[in-house]
């Protein structure tokens, strides 16, 4: 009974966390004229990517790597097939032209890297495949890069004023408040989530092997989930992808950075299969952003992707 009621909980938290700092984040982008784009890049971004980060850390310390490896890459896969899917089928999304150009090569690259770096081994003719503390400093150094990127077209960046948009503006402490307290109810939330859910399965029967590999990284990307799909709602695509591009970004350079420079991460139990899906994911994510030149991901994309994610976590099911 207590799970079902955590369950409930955690998912009221999320929800509520999701639209509080999605309005919070909006105004303050308002208020200091850069785009929700860049804010959802930094900002909710950061935050929402805040349970991979503990996870992960954790994870490293507690003897635990390849955990951190696992729960990145599901929670990444989660979020560009999973996210931009639902999110898509909600409301189609409209593509700014600086994220065809700048975020989502960036997105990919990080795809190739991790991907290279699972398979370091075949590339070099010999070793494990691992990445090394020497690794995660060259990606605590790229996302370095990405961030001085992202902050100087927040400096060089105007956001469009739009009719009625200085109504809607907070006092700067109601923002910042929104800001802080719907992260903590996302993080909160989603912790009660999962919680909630492994609890449920584990009593259902199903192993913790499959709960790990499930229900946990789609757990952590629940904050993710919530804030994009009210943003699409509330008619904000910029922060609905720039939320899901970031999180993405700073799960491969800051996450496995921070976490491969505590402990190297063996890729046990990832093949080719997770890494060619995050691959693949990405671009598709890219090519579809284009089709018809429209920058708009459709809602019948929308359902291509979700059913892309259902089809591989199908296969993951079946491998166990």
């Amino acid at each position: 009974m207590m799970a079902v009621i955590w369950l409930l909980v955690g998912l009221a938290l999320v929800l509520w966390g999701a639209n509080a700092l999605t309005d919070g984040s909006s105004s303050i982008a308002s208020r200091l004229g850069v785009s929700d784009l860049v804010i959802g890049l930094t900002v909710v971004a950061f935050g929402t990517s805040t349970p991979e980060l503990v996870i992960s850390i954790v994870s490293a310390v507690n003897g635990s790597a390849p955990l951190a490896v696992g729960n990145t890459i599901g929670s990444n896969i989660f979020n560009i097939l999973a996210i931009i899917g639902i999110t898509a089928l909600v409301r189609p999304i409209k593509v700014e032209r600086t994220i065809m150009t700048t975020e989502l090569p960036i997105l990919l690259l990080s795809s190739v890297v991790i991907w290279a770096l699972g398979n370091s081994s075949w590339i070099n003719g010999f070793g494990n495949n691992i990445i090394s503390r020497t690794d995660g400093i060259f990606l605590l150094l790229a996302f370095a890069l990405f961030m001085r990127h992202t902050l100087a077209a927040a400096r060089t960046q105007q956001q469009t004023p739009t009719e009625g948009q200085n109504n809607r503006e907070m006092p700067v402490w109601r923002s910042i408040l929104y800001i802080v307290l719907g992260l903590t109810a996302l993080i909160f939330g989603g912790d009660r989530f999962v919680a909630g859910a492994s609890s449920i399965a584990i009593k259902a029967g199903i192993s913790e092997g499959v709960v790990g590999l499930t229900i946990v990284a789609i757990g952590t990307s629940l904050p993710e989930l919530a804030t994009s799909v009210v943003a699409a709602i509330k008619g904000k695509p910029g922060l609905a992808v720039g939320n899901v591009i970031g999180s993405n970004i700073f799960n491969i350079f800051m996450v496995l950075g921070i976490t491969s420079t505590i402990s190297p991460l063996p890729f046990e139990g990832i093949d080719n299969m997770d890494l060619g899906t995050l691959l693949v994911a990405s671009i598709l994510f890219y090519l579809f952003a284009w089709v018809y030149k429209k920058r708009t991901i459709t809602r019948l994309e929308g359902m291509v992707l979700l059913l892309c994610y259902i089809a591989y976590m199908t296969a993951l099911l079946l491998r166990l």
